[in-house]
């Protein structure tokens, strides 16, 4: 909860400024392995114009014609490998940091709520539950790392459209991404030094979501983004550029973990359709590390904090067989912040650093 002088000094605070709404937004979940929600789900993230960015008659078609009428059987096959008795990980992983940051924080000074980008709990649900608990400021945390507009610039919309309703709007902040965050960091690095203990991996690889390059490069400032050498040179131009945000990611954790920079190696996950995504692709990568004899894999997926579909089975299950397959001997994943410890007090840090309580105050 922290120390006595911290808690007076955040409620003094407090007392000036009102009550301050805290809303962890994830991306989403089917409600169960069915494939009709599955099907549902997908039609609604894929809908989403920040993520197909196509005009939405053609959006539609592509969605309700072609990808979620075939691609839902499979998916909800996939989901299958990795539902629990809890439910989907990525919905309980994310209550279960709910949770614990709501011990951490005095709820005489703060509402927590969360919510999913697609499907239940709703944002406007979870708006909705902070606008009754009339909070007169609102922190909005999307739980992606890295900044993309298809991922935290989507949250970011749909919240700003659910409040331009409201009669009485409170100021709302959004954390846009938390890549130098140090408690981030030392989360990330926990997790890979209980892997890293008594082993010794050939190559450390670093698998991030992937995103059509029309995507990054929209937003391009002066052009600078040629999706290539730009990437590895993180600073003001490209400090939105999702590729240079997970490249940079890679180098801090590894820089924690004493991993020189030729141990590491960066790919991009998840394509969908024939456009080019960014790049160097995972499988792409994986058939290079066959090639070079490597045999020991330890993987990073960091644009997730919670593990999910793309980590539990994408990463630790087909990647790892599309190795082994390919000659190698030993391919281990990292597993996800979930709800560990370092990574509660890394948002609980965030959260109080975007109150505006100074760190002056809270000595």
């Amino acid at each position: 909860m922290g120390s006595q002088s911290e808690i007076l000094s955040i409620r003094a605070h407090m007392n000036k400024t009102g009550k301050i709404g805290v809303l962890l937004v994830n991306l989403g979940t089917p409600d169960s392995t069915a494939t009709g929600d599955v099907r549902k789900y997908l039609r609604e993230f894929l809908m989403d114009g920040r993520v197909i960015d196509i005009p939405v008659v053609f959006r539609w078609m592509l969605i309700n014609l072609i990808i979620a009428p075939f691609r839902a059987p499979k998916s909800a096959h996939e989901y299958r490998k990795l539902w629990t008795d809890r439910g989907s990980p990525l919905l309980f992983h994310t209550q279960d940091l709910k949770d614990k940051l709501k011990e951490k924080l005095d709820p005489k000074q703060y509402t927590v709520a969360m919510a999913m980008r697609y499907q239940t709990p709703s944002i406007e649900a979870g708006l909705e539950e902070l606008r009754k608990a009339h909070v007169t400021k609102i922190i909005v945390l999307p739980l992606f790392p890295q900044y993309a507009s298809a991922s935290t610039g989507s949250v970011q919309d749909k919240v700003m459209e659910i409040a331009r309703g409201w009669q009485i709007i409170p100021d709302i902040s959004f954390i846009s991404n938390f890549i130098e965050q140090p408690l981030f960091l030392e989360a990330w690095a926990e997790r890979g030094r209980a892997m890293l203990e008594g082993k010794e991996y050939d190559k450390i690889l670093f698998s991030y979501h992937g995103l059509p390059e029309r995507h990054i490069l929209k937003g391009s400032v002066d052009g600078y983004c040629q999706l290539g050498a730009c990437c590895n040179k993180y600073g003001a131009k490209n400090h939105y550029c999702y590729r240079a945000q997970c490249f940079k990611t890679t180098r801090l954790i590894a820089e924690k973990l004493g991993i020189p920079e030729e141990k590491t190696v960066n790919c991009f996950q998840s394509r969908l359709g024939k456009d080019p995504w960014v790049k160097p692709y995972t499988d792409d990568v994986i058939d290079e590390l066959n090639k070079q004899g490597v045999k020991k894999v330890l993987a990073f997926s960091p644009a997730f904090v919670a593990d999910c579909l793309e980590t539990t089975v994408e990463v630790a299950g087909e990647y790892r067989d599309k190795f082994l397959e390919g000659g190698g001997e030993e391919w281990d994943l990292v597993p996800s912040l979930n709800s560990e410890n370092t990574w509660v007090e890394c948002v609980k840090e965030m959260v109080l650093e975007h109150s505006g309580v100074t760190t002056q105050e809270m000595l």
